[in-house]
């Protein structure tokens, strides 16, 4: 049984570091994202369709990254799963 218990705490580094670099990253992409929308706002050509079209563009990403989280972290826990099975 130790090799699960090994198991187990690499499965746990692994999904700290996971986690901690999707974090970073998530916090990379919202402040690149508040920039650019200060910087196109202060366009007086850009129109509020263009606007609209950033703002939905911006949503449908942070719902894929969340998605793509919410995958990762259901894999690990039936990862983990199986290894209190054993």
């Amino acid at each position: 049984m130790e090799t699960a218990k090994i198991a187990k705490q690499m499965i746990g580094f692994q999904k700290t570091v996971f986690d901690n670099s999707f974090n970073a990253m998530a916090i990379v992409q919202d402040q690149t994202e508040t920039m650019i929308n200060n910087f196109i706002g202060q366009f007086p050509g850009v129109t509020e369709d263009t606007k609209k079209q950033m703002d939905e563009t911006s949503a449908y990403t942070k719902k894929a990254r969340d998605d793509f989280k919410k995958a990762v972290d259901q894999g690990y826990a039936q990862f983990e799963k199986m290894l209190d099975q054993k």
